[in-house]
């Protein structure tokens, strides 16, 4: 942020915010130490920040000596989710969706490069899939993430494509721009996405796209389940429910097809196709989603 020509750009503020972030993607407790290695500060300096953080219930430490959130990022989750409009419209819809499917289901917006899960609700069959609010997916190998990315504007749309760094999580990953604008194009023309075992072995998902009053498309939503109750007819029939959801969604939101104007075409890139990266490149791609 610039202003009178002076840049805000608050160091100690960020490397707080750094902790913050390191706690929560961890999974479990740090020891203030690994919390220094992970994040690149001076020992002295995480100490500093770790004291304050616990002053005011941001973490909290256990008897090993391990830090955790605490209860002031849970209050802050709780009230972010309340604030996003778009989880109060979406709820009634993703509930139809769940009793029709008895699948897990998702509601995600766009951030960067991942699709971040916002809401969920899951399936009451023994087997699932597991996922957690806040985690964070690729765009261009999920089904959430590819409508996203099929009704985006040309140019921002090739830009950001442009950024991806094609790692492979499964064989069938997509592994190229050619290849995954082929499948954008026909997600545009069909009005949902498919990951077929794409990010996860065995695990197969349908998703459609919500506009927002803009015609923007910053959010998805999708039903997602094993792949053994997934089979091709299975995925058709839940695909049409889910694009009817997204529809719905979005004229409540304000969305009005006739009055803004269509998406661009998905459009070829002269981009020459990048291969898909080599295992040790995953880490990265998966650090994206953190």
């Amino acid at each position: 942020m610039r202003e009178e020509g002076h840049e805000y750009n608050i160091t100690s503020l960020q490397r707080g915010l750094r902790v913050l972030q390191l706690l929560g993607s961890a999974g479990r407790g740090l020891p203030a130490s690994e919390i220094a290695k992970q994040s690149g500060l001076p020992v002295s300096t995480v100490h500093r920040f770790l004291v304050n953080l616990e002053a005011g219930g941001f973490i909290s430490k256990d008897d090993l000596n391990n830090y955790h959130l605490g209860v002031a990022c849970v209050s802050l989750g709780q009230a972010a989710r309340e604030q996003l409009d778009i989880r109060k419209v979406s709820l009634p819809r993703l509930e139809h969706l769940h009793r029709s499917t008895r699948e897990t289901v998702h509601l995600t917006v766009r951030h960067k490069l991942t699709a971040v899960y916002i809401d969920k609700l899951d399936s009451p069959e023994p087997l699932r899939i597991h996922s957690r609010i806040g985690a964070s997916v690729p765009l261009y190998c999920t089904a959430v993430g590819k409508v996203m990315l099929a009704y985006l504007e040309g140019a921002e749309q090739e830009a950001l494509i442009n950024q991806i760094e094609f790692s492979r999580f499964t064989k069938n990953t997509v592994g190229s721009i050619q290849e995954l604008q082929t499948q954008l194009a026909k997600v545009k023309k069909e009005g949902f996405a498919y990951d077929l075992e794409e990010h996860e072995p065995h695990i197969r998902c349908v998703a459609a796209p919500i506009w927002d009053h803009t015609g923007a498309v910053n959010a998805s939503l999708s039903v997602t389940g094993p792949a053994v109750r997934m089979s091709t007819t299975r995925l058709r029939e839940i695909a049409a429910l889910v694009r009817e959801a997204g529809q719905k969604i979005s004229q409540e939101l304000g969305f009005n097809p006739a009055s803004v104007r269509s998406a661009v075409n998905v459009r070829p890139s002269s981009t020459r196709a990048r291969k898909v990266r080599s295992p040790q490149h995953i880490s990265r791609a998966r650090a994206l989603a953190n």
